[in-house]
């Protein structure tokens, strides 16, 4: 069965360990797109976050953002969308409190306060490097839960990989948890992690599903390619599942197919074995 759709994480996936777009990245996916393969980027980042990526690869691509809560087409179209409640976001602030340094709230808003924070001083040289990028983005709120005025796509956490299992292991055991679904990201190298609490129905793999049904895909036409905790839902449902070579443990248990990593340019390879050479060519 010939792919139809290509879904890709961005970070550690399509990126390098640099953070930089590969051009042989960007040469596979644009063949894919030539010849009508859809793509879509599968993220944890938000949109205008992930945007500065799909602008670099200048082909037609389908956002699906926030670990699945929003489904958003280039041109700003919004086709899904699944926000927190705000009152599970207020527990979910108080809940966290220990953690507060690395709390934020991302909300679906145009530009200003898009990610809310109590503070933006911090001596987490990765959460500089992000708060950085987007400073056009970001806003302050003290206490925290006063930015609470709309429900919100997700309340973000992020630090060194233990207190953020301690954080997740919190969360997952609040009697509360029924109405939340936790996306949890770690850098083991890096000693970062971020876990980032949704909608109970949010997953990259559930707003997947659902985008290919909407555009009448079935499974076992959608390829994806991942490396983290959070992209399990989204290989768990594709009919060809990748896993990059620079991927967590956990994923390399299931079964599934390998790429190479990120750094040897592993989403071309992919796209070249299991998309490129199904695909019916155009010449």
């Amino acid at each position: 069965m010939p792919v139809r759709l290509i879904a890709l994480d961005i970070d550690g996936t399509l990126l390098d360990s640099r953070w930089k777009l590969p051009e042989a990245n960007r040469a596979a996916i644009s063949e894919a797109t030539r010849r009508g393969i859809e793509v879509a980027l599968v993220t944890g980042r938000r949109y205008d976050f992930a945007m500065p990526i799909a602008r670099e690869l200048d082909s037609p691509l389908t956002m699906i953002v926030s670990n699945g809560a929003l489904v958003r087409t280039q041109d700003g179209k919004t086709h899904v969308r699944n926000l927190l409640a705000l009152e599970t976001a207020r527990k979910v602030l108080h809940l966290t409190l220990p953690w507060r340094e690395g709390v934020g709230v991302v909300f679906d808003r145009p530009r200003e306060n898009q990610l809310v924070l109590e503070s933006f001083e911090t001596d987490d040289p990765i959460r500089q490097a992000y708060y950085d990028r987007n400073k056009e983005f970001l806003g302050c709120a003290k206490p925290l839960e006063t930015c609470l005025t709309e429900d919100p796509l997700q309340v973000m956490l992020s630090g060194k990989v233990q207190p953020m299992r301690a954080a997740e292991a919190t969360l997952r055991d609040a009697a509360f948890s029924d109405e939340y679904r936790l996306a949890a990201t770690v850098y083991e190298s890096r000693d970062f992690a971020m876990i980032d609490v949704l909608h109970p129905e949010c997953s990259k793999g559930a707003a997947l599903a659902e985008w290919a049904a909407m555009r009448g895909y079935d499974r076992g036409e959608v390829m994806a390619v991942g490396d983290n905790h959070n992209d399990i839902e989204m290989l768990s449902y594709a009919g060809i599942p990748i896993v990059m070579a620079n991927g967590v443990a956990e994923l390399k248990n299931f079964g599934w197919h390998q790429t190479t990593s990120n750094d040897e340019n592993g989403v071309a390879v992919a796209i070249e074995q299991f998309a490129l050479r199904e695909a019916a060519s155009c010449a």
